[in-house]
């Protein structure tokens, strides 16, 4: 069968392309593949090329397909898996497979990614359990499971201790504060959406150096929603603020319980232990981008006021399916995490424009041909295109937010490539 595909030949070298995919063997999955997210592991791949540790060295002669947050339909199933899977199954994939070699899809393999029409879902992916049933209501749903599987994984990594027996409790401090630094990217907003609704945090707040995201970031997590879980949430820009240490703190009431570092930033980590309160709990969430990134911690805190740090780096296929039922019971709703739309076409010029962040999560439409288009500028595209202008009512309807009827309109009007 024949697929387009982006694919990846070296550093900054991306091609729209068509070619043939292989017959899949018995233990193998032929997957369409409607959606998938942008992500920013991604653009470091691109960047880097043969350098970054998934891609593999012979990339340029043998090219990957570029994408790894993606959610489809299996259209056929190896004669092994009948029984097991089905064609017509919507499903997602759950790239960390943890080999010694770090290949994982959307890195490393020539037929699987998801900025693909269709794509092979080879053995090593149903062995490790990262093929994934899923039974959303929108497939976009599907392709921001992994994202926030990463950030539902950091949750799961914080801890707390009762110094009166050194008794260990797993996760945020259930009605405790929580602070996300830098946290107005697509990454705190799913934080965000976590503290409120998974970690039932009574108080959470959210900081950033710009004032445009803040406000996206407001606008799709609104503070009233989260009043309505029990949550004080708030956004704070902490730019030109000569002591933020203070005024956080007073925000709060005290020092915060949790603290979450989503940019790779030595000096946020100080000012996260220095937000903390006892036994407060430091997650540096960020990937740095280079292997030398040293930061200060107070050790005189760590000792005395059992500060603690850790870091947490992806996540496992129970993250998945426990992402998965937190959509399908409603207790997350992932859709302000959207920014964007785009159509496979689009996919290169936006990842180069990575470098200067825009938005929040970008999801491709891999069968459409349809410019990158942010959401809020549905309007202005409504005013040339009906297409466009009725996602602008979809989207006003849901509160400036993507929906799964946005996205079917979208799927079913939207011109192919």
């Amino acid at each position: 069968m024949k697929t387009t595909a982006v694919r990846l030949y070296g550093a900054n070298d991306l091609r729209v392309e068509n070619f043939e995919l292989p017959e899949i063997g018995p233990r193998e999955c032929l997957m369409r593949v409607v959606s998938d997210s942008m992500c920013a592991s991604t653009y470091k791949a691109v960047i880097q090329g043969a350098a970054h540790k998934r891609v593999p060295e012979d990339v340029a002669e043998h090219p990957v397909i570029i994408g790894h947050e993606m959610c489809g339909e299996l259209i056929q199933v190896g004669e092994a898996l009948r029984g097991q899977w089905e064609a017509g199954q919507r499903v997602v994939i759950q790239p960390a497979l943890k080999l010694e070699n770090d290949h994982d899809p959307g890195y490393s393999y020539p037929y699987i990614g998801g900025n693909s029409l269709y794509a092979v879902v080879p053995e090593i992916v149903l062995e490790r359990g990262c093929l994934v049933p899923f039974r959303g209501d929108a497939y976009y749903k599907g392709s921001l499971v992994e994202a926030i599987g990463c950030v539902l994984r950091a949750f799961k990594g914080m801890y707390h201790t009762d110094y009166t027996d050194y008794s260990r409790t797993d996760g945020v401090k259930k009605g405790g504060r929580c602070v996300i630094l830098g946290g107005a990217g697509p990454m705190g907003l799913a934080a965000v959406e976590l503290a409120v609704s998974y970690g039932k945090c009574a108080t959470v707040v959210v900081t950033d150096l710009n004032q445009e995201r803040l406000d996206y970031a407001k606008s799709v997590c609104p503070p009233e929603r989260a009043a309505k879980a029990g949550c004080a949430l708030h956004f704070v820009n902490v730019a030109g603020c000569p002591d933020p240490v203070s005024v956080l703190r007073e925000l709060a009431g005290g020092g915060f319980d949790d603290a979450f570092v989503m940019v790779p930033s030595a000096e946020l980590l100080t000012q996260a232990e220095e937000l903390l309160g006892n036994d407060g709990c430091l997650n540096f969430f960020a990937g740095p981008p280079v292997h030398q990134l040293a930061g200060s911690l107070n050790l005189y805190r760590v000792h005395y006021d059992g500060i603690h740090l850790l870091g947490t780096a992806g996540s496992i296929p129970e993250d998945t399916v426990d992402v998965i039922h937190l959509m399908e019971d409603g207790v997350l709703d992932p859709s302000g995490m959207v920014s964007h739309i785009m159509g496979l076409h689009a996919v290169p010029d936006a990842l180069f424009a990575m470098k200067k962040p825009d938005g929040a999560k970008k999801v491709c439409y891999n069968e459409l041909d349809i410019p990158c288009i942010a959401l809020k500028d549905l309007p202005e595209w409504g005013k040339k295109d009906p297409l466009y202008r009725r996602l602008a009512e979809l989207v006003e309807a849901n509160q400036g937010r993507w929906s799964p009827a946005a996205e079917a309109y979208l799927l079913e009007n939207a011109p192919r490539i």
